[in-house]
């Protein structure tokens, strides 16, 4: 299968004899193209069949092609439209109660995940009362150290656990167990008792052929026009991150959601391979989330009296990461202007009003550090951790808050933005020896390399004047702070300076970026600052 995928992938079209297999291949002709075609509906295996199973003689479940239809002037809502459209389909042909929602790029790893997850639909109790099964977004190609904090090992066994013990855990768009009847707009009811209610079409006595047709009119483009599709049932239009709304909606329907990560991981994908794509991806994420916030989805609006307060919090966390950048970015600029200009932006260390300062920071990173080794990460992912939390902060969820704000003032509209995960050999070398890959002209980097700088630039100034000029010791305690503060971004960013001036492989920050973040760093250290 690999060698027929990678053979096609090279030739660039799909070969005759495979499309003579496959009457679905077909359909693909030279006049239609991706976004301006009918709808593709081909059951490939008939597990109703006799004759489906496998070599060893054990039965094959149905397995059907399908490809929604597409024409312009249509809106097909990117991936809420494509799930809108299976769920539709399947319903039609087989109906399972149970719904598995996965990324194209993940991968089933377990298989007693299946067992598992119905084990929560069938409880005697509770299963009634369950709308779908979320497992953690856990990845087969992270590095030792986690260079680009994809992995979030304390997210996925600490935050996200608190927020599903509310009965609400996030839906995170795959890796994702669905009970049918919540995912298409059903209220949760009493008379949800296992998973008997579903019919399901074992029995169906309609043709392949018959079957195909009727589906066919359910991804049909204009099937949705006038009923409360992308509303009130499937996947919710509108938001870049159609899963936490739709989960949202789900819990305010009445139904409990369960977060469930089993020591054998059940579902793998690919993480972000570049700081380019891992902050593109965090960007249209934030964006999404904030969007929702502003909306009338906002969970203290939508679910109040719908969903627990605790809930309603746990969700806000995520959806205020956008206006989070705010106060980050203010404290990134404003505390090293701060020090190149000698105004004390804290305490003096010998004063008591210090103490409260110094408690809350010790007490955090000490926290955050034993809370990382204890979910099983190293203490140099916990650092690269930090510095993605920076970066991600003043760039991804800057502009995410920027780009929000913009649309809801009616001055752009919502777009999709989907994650590339290819790369050349060269990037994937460098992933893997965990060498941060900055090569092309975003704004982002031009933004992390501009306020690496103006902290460098800064700490440098100061120790000049201290060592030329001589500071008195009253002086030095009064920004003594400041200076291990500023110390300590410039620590952070130590793969940023490598990156802009000593690096020359094609992973560097191009001269362009490094130029202009020169200039504005340069720029900012002129502004006349007054205490």
């Amino acid at each position: 299968m690999k060698k027929r995928i990678e053979t096609v992938c090279n030739k660039g079209s799909v070969p005759e004899e495979l499309k003579n297999q496959h009457k679905g291949f077909l359909e693909w002709g030279s006049n239609v193209t991706k976004q301006n075609h009918q709808p593709i509906v081909q059951i490939v295996i008939d597990g109703r069949g006799t004759n489906a199973v496998d070599s060893d003689g054990c039965r094959l479940p149905t397995l059907v092609y399908m490809a929604r239809e597409k024409r312009l002037g249509w809106p097909h809502h990117y991936k809420a439209g494509a799930m809108n459209a299976l769920i539709r389909v399947s319903s039609e042909i087989s109906n399972g109660a149970i719904i598995l929602n996965l990324d194209c790029d993940m991968y089933a790893n377990s298989a007693d995940s299946i067992k598992e997850d119905l084990c929560f639909f069938m409880d005697e109790n509770r299963g009634h009362q369950i709308a779908y099964v979320q497992h953690p977004q856990k990845f087969n190609n992270i590095t030792k150290n986690d260079l680009y904090a994809n992995a979030s090992p304390a997210l996925n066994k600490v935050e996200l656990p608190g927020v599903g013990s509310f009965g609400a855990a996030l839906y995170c768009g795959t890796g994702c167990f669905h009970r049918r009847a919540s995912l298409c707009g059903s209220k949760y009811s009493e008379e949800y008792k296992g998973l008997e209610s579903l019919e399901t079409r074992k029995d169906d006595k309609r043709t392949v052929i018959e079957l195909e047709e009727a589906s066919k009119v359910l991804a049909s483009c204009g099937y949705e026009e006038g009923t409360q599709w992308g509303k009130q049932m499937g996947l919710i239009y509108g938001c870049p991150v159609e899963d936490i709304v739709t989960g949202l909606t789900i819990q305010c329907r009445g139904w409990k959601s369960v977060y469930h990560n089993p020591d054998n991981t059940a579902f793998l994908g690919v993480a972000p391979p570049t700081l380019d794509i891992a902050l593109v991806q965090f960007s249209r994420w934030s964006d999404g989330m904030f969007q929702i916030f502003l909306s009338k989805y906002c969970p203290f609006i939508y679910g109040h009296n719908k969903i627990k307060l605790g809930a309603q919090m746990g969700y806000c966390v995520y959806l205020l990461w956008a206006p989070s950048s705010l106060p980050h970015l203010y404290y990134a600029i404003a505390l090293p202007l701060s020090l190149l200009h000698g105004i004390p932006l804290f305490p003096e260390v010998s004063s008591i009003w210090f103490i409260p300062f110094a408690y809350v920071f010790l007490s955090k990173n000490i926290y955050s550090i034993a809370e990382a080794l204890i979910c099983g990460s190293t203490f140099k992912a916990w650092w690269n951790l930090q510095r993605m939390w920076l970066i991600r902060r003043t760039t991804s969820f800057f502009f995410a808050f920027i780009d929000c704000i913009v649309r809801q003032l009616g001055l752009s509209q919502t777009t999709f933005t989907i994650t590339a995960k290819v790369v050349t050999d060269d990037v994937s070398k460098r992933y893997q020896q965990e060498i941060m890959d900055f090569g092309s002209t975003s704004i982002m980097f031009t933004v992390i390399a501009t306020l690496a700088m103006l902290n460098l630039f800064s700490l440098l100034v100061w120790v000049l004047k201290m060592v030329l000029c001589g500071l008195e010791y009253e002086a030095m305690e009064m920004l003594l702070s400041q200076v291990l503060l500023c110390g300590l971004m410039v620590v952070v960013n130590a793969l940023v300076y490598e990156a802009l001036l000593f690096r020359k492989d094609k992973g560097s920050i191009p001269a362009s970026v490094m130029f202009k973040s020169m200039v504005f760093a340069s720029l900012a250290c002129l502004i006349p600052l007054k205490q």
